[in-house]
């Protein structure tokens, strides 16, 4: 399960700049045709899925030059080459892919023909994802999260990521935190009462060993309202309505001719030959 939105952004800000013939920047798409072809030569790529936010309405600086809207401009190419890819991927209109990719990790991971899902996004909100079967692959740095590494790190089971977030902060989401809590006074008391909701409003209640528990309590008591709103945010969905089978997610190869056409018009032919699979060829 691939965060779209994240690799086409950085095929932006990594891939050289190109232009077709009428003189459409492609450089992104074309970057995103490139890792998604190393992607499907992995020899566990047999199920494929792509995620992406909402890409394709005006932005709000809508110059042709401006980041954003070069970047905007080349979704449409960039499920171009999915779907000559024969990749599934999910335009995301009412949530985030965020809320895509952890739907899709729910609902494949208790099926007992899947072996493992790998939720590929350097996002740290996915950890919550990770479990018995599910883990999350930040391909920068090349490595592998799983459930026993998020409760190595951060002291909490991955569920709990949303309430542990939601009261020490997190600056990539905006997120402020509570007053005077940090990483390992956080850890301790969601691992002994598992939610903001159940730690006791008084101190004298806590039989955790906390430095300054007093103070925790009194900070937690008079921003309970706020670590509750800004956990709720940042817990990802499970529910969307999403075509999350295991046969809508097959990838059975790449189609020649589609293929073919699109790297024509926006470069990058020289990869036709690389494709693993071709959809005509046998399994």
């Amino acid at each position: 399960m691939i965060d779209g939105t994240f690799e086409l952004f950085r095929c932006f800000h990594g891939a050289p700049r190109a232009r077709t013939e009428d003189g459409r920047e492609v450089g992104a798409a074309r970057g995103f045709l490139f890792t998604m072809i190393k992607l499907l030569r992995r020899p566990d790529a047999g199920h494929v899925a792509v995620a992406f936010d909402a890409m394709a309405g005006r932005t709000r600086v809508d110059r042709e030059n401006d980041a954003s809207t070069l970047i905007r401009s080349q979704y449409l190419p960039a499920t171009d080459v999915l779907r000559a890819l024969g990749v599934a991927h999910w335009p995301i209109l009412r949530a985030q892919a965020d809320d895509a990719l952890a739907t899709a990790a729910a609902r494949f991971a208790p099926l007992s023909e899947v072996e493992r899902v790998i939720i590929a996004t350097t996002d740290k909100d996915l950890l919550q994802c990770a479990g018995p079967k599910v883990e999350v692959w930040d391909r920068i740095r090349d490595r592998h999260t799983t459930m026993e590494e998020v409760q190595k790190r951060f002291g909490v089971r991955p569920a709990l990521l949303p309430d542990l977030f939601a009261l020490v902060g997190d600056p990539s989401d905006g997120m402020p935190g509570i007053p005077k809590w940090g990483l390992k006074a956080a850890g301790a008391v969601l691992a002994r009462y598992g939610s903001i909701e159940n730690i006791p409003l008084d101190a004298e209640q806590w039989d955790v060993p906390v430095r300054g528990a007093q103070g925790l309590v009194a900070s937690l008591r008079t921003h309970h309202r706020e670590a509750v709103l800004m956990r709720d945010l940042l817990r990802l969905r499970t529910d969307l309505l999403l075509p999350t089978t295991l046969d809508a997610v097959a990838w059975r190869g790449a189609d020649r001719r589609a293929l073919t056409e699109l790297t024509a018009w926006m470069g990058g032919s020289e990869m036709l030959e690389k494709i693993p699979r071709w959809r005509s060829d046998p399994s």
